[in-house]
């Protein structure tokens, strides 16, 4: 990607409340299943954070909790920062400008993970595998994932993610990839279409316009627009096949003489 459509990209999705789709009710789904403490003083990594949707119900949900929030694009970060200000949270949380790919974590580090709509930047099995060593035993990862709901879809569907995000698999397959990489899945639900329609893709198609004006309806501007009109009208028409799948799940603790994962 061009540093100039990536400026573009952080233009387009910086006002909005949400990068992705989710909803403040479905993270609070999410926590319960955890079976977390919501008192207990937890450290909580929010990773793919955007400008802070999931990062803000979380110290909401979580009032003694410590919270590092996870993007590489600072400008997310400085719209969160004034968001965490606005709500009273700004003492909760820790914003961290960095690669999911190359976290500057310790092992053991965190109570929770947390990943809404971004860990495919680096693939569901890498994400899972890698950040495994940064839980504490015991420790929970939530992360929401493009899932196929149904055992079969149209031919077209299937070869356009395919090749857009070849890791796009049914629920069963996913949580096979938590267990192989020493994960005790807790729990799963999928994201219903208004956390797409309207948490995410209403708000994005309101500011197409000023976006557009803000760049002189540029053709590169106007590129962008249309590609995420398609993704819209992709999502449309096919969300009977398809969604986010939130997934919920524990590091497993072994015995020191295992060898199995580290």
């Amino acid at each position: 990607m061009t540093q100039d459509k990536l400026d573009l990209l952080i233009d387009l999705h910086q006002p909005n409340p949400r990068q992705g789709p989710g909803g403040d009710a479905q993270t609070e789904l999410a926590l319960r299943l955890t079976g977390l403490d919501p008192a207990a003083p937890l450290t909580v990594a929010d990773i793919g954070c955007g400008t802070g949707a999931a990062t803000l119900a979380l110290a909401r949900l979580l009032p003694q909790a410590q919270i590092t929030a996870v993007d590489f694009l600072p400008p997310f970060l400085t719209t969160l920062q004034q968001r965490n200000k606005a709500a009273g949270v700004a003492d909760q949380v820790t914003p961290l400008a960095a690669s999911m790919s190359e976290l500057p974590f310790a092992d053991a580090q965190f109570d929770l993970l947390w990943s809404e709509g971004a860990i495919y930047n680096m693939g569901f099995e890498n994400g899972v595998k890698n950040w495994r060593r940064f839980l504490k035993p015991g420790g929970v990862l939530v992360a929401s994932e493009l899932t196929w709901t149904t055992n079969t879809r149209p031919v077209e569907l299937q070869a356009f993610w395919d090749a857009a995000y070849s890791e796009v698999a049914t629920a069963a397959d996913k949580i096979r990839v938590l267990e192989r990489h020493g994960y005790s899945p807790l729990g799963y639900f999928v994201l219903p279409e208004t956390c797409w329609r309207d948490a995410y893709y209403r708000p994005l198609q309101a500011g197409f316009n000023d976006f557009l004006c803000r760049h002189g309806n540029s053709e590169a501007a106007r590129a962008l627009v249309a590609e995420h009109e398609q993704e819209i009208a992709l999502y449309e028409a096919n969300s009977m096949y398809f969604g986010y799948g939130v997934y919920v799940a524990r590091r497993i603790t072994f015995p020191q003489t295992s060898h199995l994962f580290p």
